[in-house]
């Protein structure tokens, strides 16, 4: 069964530990049967009202990512934050999130996270 859950352990990740503040880092882990299958890392950047994505790992499994990433605008919404920047290396990354809509053209950042999030509210209205 997949989980999705923060952990503390930013030990396991020492090249994102390196380019951000290991001190905000946070790291969500897709687990399936307790074994690390996928992981999102990212930090609030309060000060400028956005989360900043460091990079990601969807073992190459589109729908991975994309609850990965929705995790992570979802606790951002929940802290009334309403924009995601990606910082990622790997430009390659790039493509599967402009697949899934979360970022358009050479853009790197999502605005209106809380309507994205909301966009298919309507759906479950539908019978």
């Amino acid at each position: 069964m997949l989980e999705i859950k923060e952990t503390e352990n930013t030990e396991k990740y020492p090249e994102i530990a390196e380019r951000a503040d290991k001190d905000v880092l946070h790291i969500t882990e897709a687990l399936d049967r307790g074994n690390v299958i996928g992981f999102i890392a990212y930090s609030y950047d309060y000060m400028h009202e956005r989360t900043v994505v460091y990079d990601y790992d969807d073992s190459g499994d589109i729908m991975l990512c994309d609850g990965l990433v929705r995790s992570v605008m979802l606790k951002s919404v929940m802290k009334n934050i309403d924009s995601i920047i990606f910082d990622i290396p790997d430009t390659e990354k790039y493509d599967t999130l402009k697949k899934l809509k979360f970022l358009s053209n050479q853009d790197r950042q999502c605005n209106d996270l809380n309507s994205f999030m909301n966009a298919c509210e309507h759906c479950k209205n539908k019978e």
